[in-house]
């Protein structure tokens, strides 16, 4: 009798641990692809790691660690109901030959208001958008220098007497000279780099120690380590700089060393804590994307496509979008049905909610409400 009362529920538990599991399996697979993935193009672009430098090799295994971890994560988090529903619909209307002709602007559009220029910061005040703009392109100046270096896809050999060729994938790309603006610039691109990352980490330092918002709800090995990690790399960078210049590489060894665990420390830590969300950012692009397509009235046609409320017929979202955040909840087994002819809650404006909320509670208590 015993087995009998707690067979279904066992065999409940493992059908809702069988999409969990699934989602963990599919991410681990694409999780190993990805590594396998870089790893064989590192062999390719490094000529049969014949480009590649052995002394760089704590930066590559860190990279094929967080590429793989990104994957996994990235998969885990794409894979959740509201954010494959909205990853799967932005796909769609980004491949529909009818939205590519009439939205033709909105993806360059969303890719320099969202990513590249970040002016929705800029709306809430420009030193804010100021650190964000040194400290993201400070990071992607970084990484576009870095990796390639490490991997062996860019190399630079000697050409006498006083010029250079640059290698990309073992192609020649173009020749500089030396001593021209063009090779102090590229010779130096981390220098800048750490200059910019240096800027936007003290406002970013200092509004975390005078904001009282941000005081009372930032956590330390989630907001402030990978700010104090990345500070760590910008001086121990330039530090390099400075020691090749000044004193004739006589702390080469140290600075690079240490510049390189605390580069390792951060390239892990990546995919678990604060700038996850930069890989997380391109997605909302295709939010964009989802919401104008839907909202738009004329793309449509005459009739709108737009719901209304069932108690004072006020404009709702689109209906495409009530529609799939009802089968979102419903698949997170959440269910808001209010039955009869009511429909769910979602048909309801947000005033409506509140109302139709209070005449239950009025129903369910009666005077004692009052």
């Amino acid at each position: 009798m015993q087995r009998t009362v707690r067979a279904p529920e066992a065999t409940q538990a493992g059908q809702r641990a069988t999409p969990a599991r699934r989602a963990e399996l599919s991410a681990r697979i694409i999780a190993t692809l990805a590594a396998l993935g870089l790893i064989v193009l590192i062999a390719i672009g490094s000529r049969g790691l014949r480009d590649f430098d052995s002394a760089l090799i704590g930066y590559a295994v860190a990279t094929v660690f967080t590429v793989a971890a990104l994957a996994y994560r990235y998969t885990l988090w794409i894979g959740r109901p509201p954010t494959w529903r909205y990853f799967k619909a932005g796909w769609v209307n980004f491949l529909s030959v009818k939205n590519f002709l009439r939205y033709t602007l909105l993806i360059p559009k969303a890719w320099w208001t969202d990513i590249l220029a970040q002016t929705f910061i800029l709306k809430r005040g420009a030193l804010r958008w100021i650190m964000h703009m040194c400290i993201f392109w400070g990071v992607i100046l970084s990484l576009a220098v870095t990796l390639p270096l490490t991997f062996g896809w860019i190399r630079f050999t000697l050409i006498p007497p006083d010029g250079y060729q640059a290698w990309f994938f073992g192609f020649p790309i173009f020749t500089f000279p030396i001593a021209a603006g063009t090779g102090f610039a590229i010779f130096h691109a981390l220098d800048f780099s750490a200059v910019l990352l240096i800027v936007g980490l003290t406002i970013a330092l200092w509004r975390r120690l005078v904001n009282a918002g941000l005081l009372v709800i930032q956590r330390f090995g989630f907001d402030l380590m990978p700010l104090v990690l990345l500070v760590a790399i910008a001086v121990t960078g330039l530090a390099l700089t400075a020691d090749s210049a000044w004193f004739a590489g006589r702390f080469y060894w140290f600075i690079s060393l240490t510049h390189q665990a605390v580069v390792v420390l951060w390239l892990i830590s990546i995919p678990f804590g604060k700038f996850f969300h930069i890989i997380q950012r391109p997605a909302s692009i295709g939010v964009t994307l989802y919401q104008t397509v839907n909202q738009d009235i004329e793309h449509y046609g005459a009739q709108p496509q737009t719901g209304r409320c069932k108690r004072c017929g006020q404009q709702l979202p689109s209906e495409q979008f009530v529609t799939d955040l009802k089968a979102t909840l419903n698949d997170l087994g959440q269910h808001y049905d209010l039955g009869g002819d009511h429909g769910a809650l979602q048909d309801y404006c947000p005033t409506c909610k509140r109302v139709l909320r209070g005449q239950a509670y009025y129903g369910l208590m009666g005077k004692r409400f009052l």
